[in-house]
């Protein structure tokens, strides 16, 4: 009877929720695969490029504030379900993008789209699942974002001649209107709020949230660490492979796809041993002081050209793993009624870094290709700007935290 009612939890709650994280970073690293025909095809330069790219970061980072809100007010199921099907009519719009304009709304609605798949999983976690599992479960679902961005890399590579990238989008949108419909049917119903906080009152807290010294703490590295990590996979990573290490696009292709089997693994080792680290004394605030000094020493290699350039791709993506951590390291400096306005408030941070360093580079690179520096040169430059401005933002990860909380 366990095993049934475990098997049974796996598939009518983990599974929607996996599933929309699976679909979620797809979408938001597809861009580094097909951004050489979107190049070709539309005739975007690097800041063009950026800034449709990075637009999906914009549109999700400006939903996590009313997301928090309205997944405490609405649940987990009513809203993911609901902004599912923005995703699928992005994803449609997409494909059928003729201007450069279509394409960026397009992809600013998949953003909208798609912005719930993370934190709805968390929500519904700590509805249906004990407070022991939840550890383990954020570890999982971060995995299927993995899975995610690995379908992301060499195997959309390899479908692309086949279906093209408009081919590519139809085929996500028929996904994300099937997933909407397996949340709708799944999940279990959400519950009943009645919780008295006007909305006025909630948005106060939440403003509260943004300007307390415990949470600045943390703000900088998820803008700059976080941010800056999906900035590269999500798009640079396969120009900088392409022009530093000269590689082919498949080659390119199959170094991302190293990277996020990287992330996979990083993932996964949080999901089974994170449960037992912490018993240990490594808090996940000791996580990412750990993963991000091996994070920044790891990209310094990458930079200067130190080392088996797929190896460190790979070390790179482990490493990565514990962004995740950032959630609930954050939330642990607040009282834990706060944990959904929390988390969300610092994934608005973390994609807006996304956006912030996606589009900046675009820009960075047009300027300095302005001044009759090369690719290469270009790229090496704007890369050392971005570890320049993540050794400032590591530093506070150190302070001790100001207030307590009650």
């Amino acid at each position: 009877m366990y095993q049934r009612t475990r098997l049974s939890h796996w598939l009518v709650i983990f599974l929607p929720f996996a599933l929309g994280y699976y679909l979620s970073y797809l979408l938001r690293t597809v861009n580094a695969v097909i951004s050489p025909d979107l190049t070709q095809d539309l005739g975007l330069s690097a800041a063009d490029l950026g800034l449709l790219t990075s637009t999906y970061f914009l549109t999700f980072g400006l939903a996590q504030i009313p997301l928090g809100i309205a997944l405490d007010r609405f649940g987990p199921k009513r809203v993911l379900g609901a902004l599912l099907l923005l995703a699928a009519l992005g994803s449609a719009a997409f494909a059928l993008g003729e201007t450069r304009g279509q394409l960026t709304l397009a992809r600013g609605l998949i953003g909208l789209g798609v912005s719930a798949c993370l934190m709805a999983g968390l929500k519904g976690f700590a509805l249906w699942y004990p407070p022991e599992k939840q550890s383990s479960m954020t570890g999982f679902i971060m995995a299927a974002g993995a899975l995610g961005a690995l379908t992301a890399s060499t195997p959309m590579e390899a479908v692309l001649p086949f279906l093209g990238w408009r081919g590519v989008f139809w085929c996500i949108a028929g996904l994300s209107l099937a997933l909407s419909i397996l949340v709708f049917i799944s999940l279990p119903g959400d519950a009943a709020n009645n919780e008295p906080e006007s909305l006025k009152t909630t948005l106060i807290s939440v403003g509260k949230i943004f300007i307390s010294p415990n949470f600045l703490r943390f703000a900088g590295s998820a803008t700059f660490f976080t941010g800056g990590f999906m900035a590269l996979q999500s798009l640079w990573a396969i120009p900088w492979l392409m022009n530093v290490n000269e590689l082919s696009l498949t080659q390119a292709a199959k170094f991302l796809l190293t990277l996020n089997l990287g992330m996979l693994t990083g993932q996964l080792s949080i999901g089974f041993f994170g449960t037992r680290l912490y018993q240990k004394g490594v808090t996940p605030l000791g996580l990412i002081q750990i993963g991000y000094g091996l994070m920044l020493t790891i990209q310094v290699l990458i930079l200067t050209q130190t080392g088996p350039a797929l190896a460190l791709w790979y070390l790179l993506g482990v490493v990565s793993s514990v962004n995740a951590q950032t959630y609930v390291a954050t939330a642990s400096q607040f009282p834990k009624a706060a944990f959904g306005r929390v988390s969300t408030a610092i994934n608005l941070m973390a994609f807006a870094g996304a956006f912030v360093v996606q589009w900046g580079m675009g820009i960075a690179l047009d300027l300095l290709a302005a001044k009759s520096f090369n690719t290469t040169t270009s790229l090496k430059l704007a890369f050392l700007g971005l570890i320049l401005i993540q050794v400032a933002c590591y530093l506070p990860l150190f302070m001790k935290k100001k207030t307590a909380q009650n």
